[in-house]
């Protein structure tokens, strides 16, 4: 029996081995059909929300980013104004990844204290910062704490922000486990707006099951409306009642600058300048009832509300620009929301 050991127990090592490396391969396969499914069902949208993270950028943005990405999430980014002063290159990374950036004021105060000029200083320092570091000016503000005011929102207003609270808080900040945070998420309906937060280990954990939840019932993460603040297509179409496709996110950023060239008494000239690229796409946000009325250097689409022009290059170059007819709002000039190549 001595002699007969060593080789028995080598062949049960062997065949432990073998057995390993076929479960290995079992589990494999699970995975490729499981991830398979997941993309083929993803797809259907008949709704859509709005995942949005405040305090950013952190110095786990890069992470955040990653997660979102690799889920197929395009989301809002909240961001704190100083945060990105300190961090550009993280705040221009959420661009390039395809996400929304937005005002959360400078430092993150208790903003209904202070005067209507602290105000406005405070949230056009931040504006200054985000489109400094992202070439992207915000069209959206989240006031610290959720607390806000008619002074605030006036304030907000005159910037060219629409004010957005939420719907479902996920708790993340108060310490919520993995699964709590899944379980507050799972309640987000058709145009609803969801609070998280950048730099929270639980919620980069839990964005995989959030997504798993939203996919079975054919919800898509979407953009929000600076018109209504609700949650929409990522191209700020309303949704669909009969399905559609979430497009991915595009490819790099670019910068687009823009310029009014002529003013007259019921209209405009807008020159928009595109840099970092030869194909481009810039959507623009006009301010209601302003319409455009005419067009050149580009191939231009709208949105159902008229206010959002989506232009893409049609070989003209990289300038192009349009006329604005005022309709009674004179005040007002275009946004450069987003700028994409390729």
């Amino acid at each position: 029996m001595s002699r007969l050991f060593p080789r028995t127990a080598l062949w049960s090592r062997r065949l432990r081995a073998a057995l390993a490396v076929l479960a290995t391969a079992v589990a494999m396969c699970g995975v490729v059909l499981a991830a398979t499914t997941t993309s083929s069902s993803a797809a259907t949208c008949n709704g859509y929300v709005g995942l949005t993270f405040d305090d950013g950028p952190t110095g786990s943005t890069g992470a955040l980013l990653n997660v979102l990405r690799s889920n197929g999430v395009r989301a809002t980014m909240f961001n704190v104004g100083q945060n990105v002063q300190n961090n550009r290159s993280a705040a221009q990374a959420q661009v390039s990844a395809g996400m929304w950036v937005a005002n959360h004021s400078w430092n993150h105060a208790h903003m209904t204290s202070m005067s209507q000029s602290q105000m406005q200083s405070d949230l056009s320092q931040t504006n200054s910062a985000i489109q400094s570091a992202t070439g992207v000016r915000p069209q959206l503000f989240r006031p610290p704490y959720g607390e806000t005011n008619s002074t605030l929102q006036s304030v907000a207003s005159s910037l060219g922000m629409r004010q957005v609270i939420w719907d479902v808080d996920s708790q993340d900040w108060n310490g919520a486990s993995v699964s709590q945070i899944v379980s507050n998420a799972s309640r987000l309906q058709a145009g609803q707006v969801i609070l998280m937060h950048d730099g929270i280990q639980n919620t980069r954990d839990a964005i995989p099951q959030i997504m798993a939840n939203l996919t079975s019932r054919n919800l898509c993460p979407g953009m929000i409306s600076p018109s209504t603040g609700r949650a929409v297509a990522p191209d700020g179409t309303t949704p669909p009642t009969d399905g559609g496709t979430t497009p991915p996110p595009g490819g790099g950023t670019c910068t687009a600058t823009a310029t009014t060239t002529n003013v007259w008494g019921d209209r405009y000239n807008t020159s928009v300048t595109v840099s970092g690229a030869n194909t481009w796409t810039v959507v623009v946000a006009l301010t209601s009832p302003q319409r455009v009325s005419t067009i050149w250097n580009g191939t231009a689409t709208w949105d159902s509300s008229g206010t959002v022009m989506t232009m893409r290059s049609n070989g003209s170059g990289n300038t192009f620009g349009f006329t604005t007819m005022t309709n009674g709002n004179s005040g007002a000039r275009p946004q450069i929301r987003s700028c994409t190549s390729g």
